[in-house]
């Protein structure tokens, strides 16, 4: 598997939640993360804490970057997004896009007991009466997710259909309306640097936001 430069770093963004949240490292032996309660202010802060949590790197540091595309506000997803995508492109650097979902499934999986063969079943309130829902596998050897259900919105009635005919045993994890998510930002990362091992380069122009339902439906919560 491929290794970053000792000198280099990714960076995630997270604003998916009303809570703000930053990460980098460069994989060996300097990393830091956090996360602000921030709400409708992240629109009008975000660039601001970007370049302060930076410090003392700079720009020319980063050789990747990843964001969550969500699901979760239409309004904080479609922020984060656009202002990775745009760093990305001036910095001609790789962009993960990264689940909401996957970031939590990733970060209950590093704290879980047993994690072997560990399946990993999330829920969380959409509009509408809806729900967000996702199934992970951990990989083999811990070196990331595979989707056994891709994110996806569908009503609390199939979903509880496809976890009583789930085969096989699962740790449900249900995230709670307008959970602060920011703090997942580091398995956000991780995930994005376990991607970048096995050599994967995505183009800015790949990552989209998924919001899963309507952004007209979704603005009330954003």
């Amino acid at each position: 598997m491929q290794r970053i430069e000792s000198n280099k770093y990714g960076l995630a963004i997270h604003t998916s939640s009303p809570e703000l949240g930053l990460a980098l490292s460069n994989f060996a032996d300097d990393s830091r993360s956090k996360s602000w309660s921030l709400g409708r202010d992240i629109s009008t802060h975000l660039h601001q804490y970007i370049v302060e949590f930076i410090e003392p790197q700079t720009w020319a540091d980063f050789a990747f970057m990843a964001v969550a595309k969500g699901p979760g506000s239409f309004t904080g997803t479609r922020i984060g997004v656009v202002t990775a995508r745009t760093l990305a492109q001036q910095l001609n650097i790789p962009l993960f896009a990264i689940s909401t979902l996957a970031a939590v499934a990733w970060e209950k999986s590093q704290n879980a007991e047993a994690i072997e063969n560990l399946v990993i079943a999330l829920q969380m309130p959409a509009q509408r009466g809806q729900m967000f829902v996702a199934i992970y596998h951990l990989a083999s050897n811990n070196s990331g997710l595979s989707q056994l259900l891709p994110e996806t919105v569908t009503t609390p009635e199939a979903w509880q259909e496809t976890l009583e005919t789930w085969t096989t045993p699962y740790q449900l994890i249900d995230i709670p309306p307008g959970g602060d998510l920011g703090a997942s930002v580091s398995s956000l990362l991780e995930l994005a640097y376990l991607n970048w091992q096995q050599g994967k380069r995505p183009h800015w122009s790949e990552a989209l936001p998924f919001y899963g339902q309507h952004p007209v439906e979704q603005k009330a919560a954003g």
